[in-house]
């Protein structure tokens, strides 16, 4: 009867002295912090300088006035000079509508601000040059502001309307000082024709700004960033989940030992086709997104109390992107191996988080981000998260887009495993283990 073979022992000191384990650990992981460090502080290191085509909406409802007979429209002036100003060239792409489509705008994401320039603009400039005004009414333009756009994108556009005003301000104000020196030299002790007081302090900055949100939201809304933590948790949902089912499966067949801290459990090899591994693994993705959507919605909406209405639609959505993500990673876990996680990472985080538009916006990216956001999953489920919590789940507030790349996402992900594991198996490239041969007993003699 032949002897047990024993497990080959290794010391700790042999281990920490080999090269084969030393060099490909400080590859990978050096490496990994390279790529990620490269993507994540490039696509944030210059928002301003790489601004392209900014969507914000400009609306001139300026009626005109009568100034001496002479009909002015100062409203006209101010928007041709703001679309045609050489600094904002290229940088910002401004909507010229009416107020209702401006809401419009902002109430579906399109835009992440307006500047609206009112009905009496150019008659409370014209109020200013008059004689004796005791009370005067200074003009103003009003900024909108689109935290549900995203509060970064919101908070650049209205900065950039804030200088437009203030630049506004300083032509108007030049034009005024102008003409109320030519009024004082015209003018005589018996009918002065010079401003008023009040007039003359208003002179140097007579246009004022006037802050309003133009798409109200919520208190419990992160300032518009609920929608990117909520998305983060369906990605990770899907991520992770795809990993511990890869696991649990692999365990369940014997590829791999259970170790539930000092004890250590080994089932006997049961084998399986790829094909069939990937598709097990699948279906419980698919199942088990209904509940991890169920659960993170719970908490989220249930416990913390986020702002969100929809709840149907967030949980259906939730699961769909959650399994989406999760058959994503299942596929390059098939086709990857052991390298399949990381590549997992790189792509559903490293790659999509910076170009998601979810914190800084897309037209505030880099060129290279924003060709990664036409395809990048996290950026199509934030907008589909975006439009549900925030825009009344209208479809062409991001949701129509968002259904059609998860969709063809999930389908071109479960395609690809399925094909590469069938190739696998054919190939005769199994998972399972060969035995291993019987030992042979000693010559004698």
């Amino acid at each position: 009867m032949s002897e047990p073979t024993r497990a080959l022992s290794a010391s700790a000191r042999g281990l920490l002295r080999r090269r084969s384990l030393w060099l490909p650990s400080a590859l990978i992981l050096g490496m990994l912090s390279f790529i990620l460090s490269l993507l994540y502080l490039g696509a944030n290191n210059d928002p301003v300088g790489s601004m392209k085509d900014m969507p914000i909406a400009l609306v001139n409802a300026d009626q005109g006035t009568q100034v001496a007979g002479k009909q002015i429209n100062l409203g006209a002036q101010i928007t041709s000079q703001i679309t045609g100003s050489a600094d904002l060239k290229d940088k910002v792409s401004w909507k010229q509508v009416d107020r209702r489509t401006a809401d419009d705008l902002l109430g579906k994401g399109k835009v992440f601000g307006a500047l609206v320039i009112p009905d009496n603009f150019s008659a409370s400039v014209a109020a200013l040059a008059g004689p004796l005004q005791h009370d005067p009414h200074p003009p103003a333009m009003t900024v909108l502001t689109n935290p549900a756009a995203g509060s970064f994108g919101s908070s650049m556009a209205a900065e950039i309307n804030r200088k437009v005003v203030q630049t506004t301000s300083a032509q108007v104000g030049r034009q005024l000082s102008q003409q109320a020196e030519k009024q004082a030299a015209s003018g005589s002790a018996e009918r002065p024709t010079a401003p008023g007081a009040a007039a003359q302090l208003m002179i140097a900055d007579p246009v004022k700004a006037t802050i309003e949100e133009g798409h109200p939201l919520g208190h419990h809304s992160g300032l518009g960033l609920s929608s990117f933590f909520y998305t983060l948790v369906l990605v990770l949902g899907g991520m992770l989940g795809a990993n511990v089912i890869h696991t649990q499966v692999d365990t369940a067949l014997g590829y791999i030992a259970s170790d539930k801290g000092p004890f250590r459990t080994v089932k006997p090899v049961q084998h399986i086709s790829r094909v069939r591994h990937f598709a097990v693994s699948s279906v419980l993705m698919v199942v088990l997104s209904m509940l991890t959507s169920a659960l993170a919605m719970a908490a989220a909406v249930g416990i913390i109390g986020i702002d969100a209405s929809h709840l149907l639609l967030l949980w259906i959505f939730g699961t769909c992107a959650t399994a989406a993500m999760g058959i994503t990673a299942l596929a390059l876990l098939a086709v990857l191996g052991t390298p399949g996680p990381l590549v997992t990472m790189l792509v559903l985080i490293g790659l999509a988080i910076p170009s998601a538009g979810a914190t800084i916006p897309l037209q505030a990216l880099p060129g290279f981000y924003r060709f990664l956001a036409d395809f990048e999953p996290f950026r199509q489920v934030v907008d589909g998260v975006r439009s549900i919590l925030y825009f009344g789940a209208q479809a062409d507030a991001g949701l129509g887009r968002a259904w059609t790349m998860v969709g063809i996402g999930f389908a071109a992900s479960l395609l690809l495993g399925l094909a590469v594991t069938r190739l696998y198996d054919r190939k005769g490239l199994h998972r399972s283990a060969p035995h291993a041969p019987a030992p042979q007993p000693a010559p004698i003699g």
